[in-house]
Parts: C-alpha cells; structure tokens; sequence
C-alpha cells in the first residue's frame, strides 16, 4: 500500500509546503510532526507528496503560494516516477527473476539428464528459484501499483493551475528518451531470446530444459521491457496534456 501523509490544513497564512520542503520529507503540521519525522527516519524515501486539499478547504494565501506549493510537489513526483533509480531498480528485480527461473529450471535439467543427485538437489534449486521468483513479482506488482498511485497524483496536482515555466521543466524529455530506448532495447533482446530459444525446440537437437529456460528468460526481459515502455509513454502524454492545458481554476 502506497504511504502518504494526511493532508491537514492548519492556517489560513500557512502554505501546505513550508521553505524548508526537501526531497525527502514533508513538513507535516505542528501536532503531526514529530510522527512524520519519525516515518522518514524509519521509511526513509518510502513517503509521497499527499494529494492536494478539497477545494473547499483550500487555504493558499495567494497563487504565487499554491504554484510554489504545486512545483514541489510536482518535482519531486516527477523524480520518484521518471528517475534513473526506478529503471535501475527494475532492471535489478528483472536480474532476480531471471536467476530465479533458472534455479527453478535446473532440476528439469538434472531430470532430463539423469543426474543422481537430482533427488536431493533438485527440491533445494526449486525452493531457491521460488525465494528468489515470488518475492521479484510480488515487488514488480507493488512497483506498478506505486506508478499507478503517483501518476494519479500528478493528474490532482497538474489540474490546480497551469504555470507553463515549472511545466515545461517537468517534460524530462531526456529521461523519458532513455527509460523508451532502453525498455525497448530490453524488450528486443527479451523477444530475441525466446524466438531463438523456440526455434532450437527440436528433439534430439537441446534440452528441453535449455528451451524453457531461454523462453522464460526471454518473457521476463520482454515485460521488464514492456512495463518502461508504458512508464514512459504515459509520462510523455501526461506532459503533452498539462502543457496544452487551459489555466485551471485558482485556490479558493
């Protein structure tokens, strides 16, 4: 479940995000910070700017006040999306599921070659393979869930006003440009490997442990793939849309 502070409004002369807002923690109301400080200590990066607050409730003292307030937020969603440490993670959790789907696959192999040792090491590879697989997708999932969640709140934030100076910055078209090329150099060499794994299924000529092996193989790294292409065609749409946006209505 994503984690993001409650939104409380405490003042009418009080911006929502004070100065003193950085990347990694938010300045939570007098009675509440403490407890945020204690969170970031314990779940340090694992908070999220919170939405922005009903309009009826909405105390920004000026638009100079609500456009700063929109700009952070907006930044910092941006670099928890589209930064180089979320491909870099997801490359990571593609490493894990592929070693795990070869441990799975080695006790296939053991069988089909008629190794002894198979009976005893085979379950051991299956349980490793299954430690190393289940926790990957459970951690894929829980990614694009996390995406799904950020992406809705900079649809809520990009619709409080337009400020084309902060929105222009937040295209990243060079970040957008590197998560699309290199998903899809990763989604070419994912499907390689899987045609070339197929094509090699021929009795008498491989294992079929080497054929599902190099089919998984190739699955994994074309969804890896897959999952940065849709990352950074959305991002792309997001910027298109709030840049053509007409000026929203102002804080109330």
């Amino acid at each position: 479940m994503v984690r993001t502070e409650k939104w409380i409004t405490v003042a009418s002369t009080r911006t929502l995000f004070p100065s003193s807002f950085r990347r990694r923690s938010l300045i939570a109301p007098p009675s509440f910070r403490r407890r945020s400080v204690a969170r970031e200590v314990l779940m340090p990066g694992s908070l999220l700017p919170p939405p922005p607050p009903p309009a009826h409730i909405r105390t920004w003292p000026d638009r100079a006040a609500l456009l700063a307030d929109r700009g952070r937020a907006l930044e910092e969603l941006r670099r928890r999306s589209l930064g180089v440490h979320r491909v870099l993670l997801l490359w990571l959790l593609a490493l894990a599921a592929i070693i795990g789907w070869a441990l799975l696959v080695l006790p296939l192999r053991q069988l089909e070659q008629r190794d002894p040792t198979g009976f005893v090491l085979g379950p051991l590879f299956a349980l490793l393979g299954l430690a190393a697989l289940a926790p990957t997708v459970v951690a894929v999932a829980l990614s694009v869930r996390r995406d799904h969640h950020i992406h809705r709140l900079l649809d809520a934030w990009s619709a409080l006003d337009r400020h084309p100076a902060t929105d222009s910055r937040l295209r990243s078209p060079g970040l957008s440009l590197f998560w699309l090329l290199s998903s899809l150099g990763v989604c070419a060499i994912g499907a390689w490997t899987s045609f070339a794994a197929a094509a090699r299924a021929e009795p008498g000529h491989a294992l079929y442990s080497d054929v599902v092996q190099g089919m998984g193989i190739g699955l994994i790294l074309w969804l890896t793939g897959l999952i940065g292409i849709v990352k950074a065609v959305r991002h792309y749409r997001w910027a298109l849309r709030i840049l053509g946006r007409a000026p929203g209505a102002h804080h109330r």
